[in-house]
């Protein structure tokens, strides 16, 4: 197909296992790689879900998938089969019974916003069914995938889907004036330029900075920006930087300060998290 290169891959034999795939080039880097999985165990599992800075969309093909909150009051977790994630700050467990099928797409929140066509603040910290976001376009996306033959037909049909979403998208939504420059400006910073730094190389005001975030992210900066901290720090201790270092090298004024915010953000200290890390694989992203 036009513009692919890096196609696809998978681990796991049989009929289980997870894929992997890159979607076309020109819906690069909105649309990070597609993953595909089925499950096929009979124990049930869960996962620890941290915020990530990335949309999640993952269609199931009918099994049940239940989330909660991480921490010591996680509630009632909700019960779906599908689900949309916006962008969240805080943890989330997520489990199943053992069986899962599906697919999952992780996209940049601009990305989002100018595909789903809704303002990305009604989803921030939220996970709800994708027909409620997307209406009838992602039922028939479905079930179409749950019917395709194989993987390599499903992430081909993923990438036609979101090519034809993106070029249908109201030209009010396109990257031209849009928040797109001062996120990617964030991303680069991992979190740790200030709003009015960000507002000043923007060539905005603090308060439209803020509203375009809401609108097309989903968070203020400062929000999405301890988002990115988290990030970094995360990917830094899990390599083996020493958490004194991780500080400084995140932005956090010292080691208890980093304490705080990944207990905040996580729901466990971060000792507790490298210590469970091989149980805490992120396969949904948000």
């Amino acid at each position: 197909m036009r513009g692919r290169a890096g196609r696809a891959g998978s681990c796991g034999g049989g009929g289980g296992g997870r894929f992997y795939a890159l979607p076309d080039v020109r819906l690069r880097p909105g649309v990070g790689a597609y993953r595909g999985f089925r499950l096929t165990g009979e124990r049930p599992q869960e996962r620890l879900v941290v915020p990530s800075g990335r949309v999640s969309l993952l269609i199931g093909f009918g099994d049940e998938i239940r989330v909660g909150q991480a921490g010591r009051h996680p509630g009632k977790p909700v019960v779906h089969t599908s689900l949309v994630s916006g962008l969240h700050t805080r943890a989330r467990v997520l489990g199943h019974a053992g069986r899962l099928h599906g697919i999952e797409v992780t996209l940049a929140p601009w990305a989002a916003h100018r595909m789903f066509g809704t303002p990305l603040g009604e989803l921030a910290d939220i996970v709800t069914d994708p027909g409620d976001v997307l209406g009838k376009r992602v039922e028939g996306l479905r079930e179409v995938l749950a019917t395709a033959p194989g993987w390599p037909e499903r992430f081909e049909l993923l990438d036609r889907t979101l090519l034809r979403w993106a070029a249908d998208a109201d030209p009010a939504r396109r990257p031209e004036g849009s928040a797109r420059g001062a996120w990617e400006l964030l991303v680069r910073s991992s979190g740790t330029l200030s709003v009015q730094e960000l507002a000043a190389r923007s060539g905005w005001s603090v308060g439209h900075l803020e509203t375009l975030f809401r609108r097309e992210i989903g968070l203020t900066p400062k929000r999405a920006a301890r988002i990115l901290r988290l990030r970094r720090a995360i990917w830094l201790l899990t390599t083996g930087v020493k958490p004194v270092d991780t500080a400084i090298a995140c932005g956090f004024y010292d080691q208890s300060h980093l304490s705080r915010e990944f207990t905040a953000l996580t729901g466990v200290t971060p000792g507790r998290f490298l210590a469970a890390k091989a149980d805490t694989s992120v396969w949904l992203a948000g």
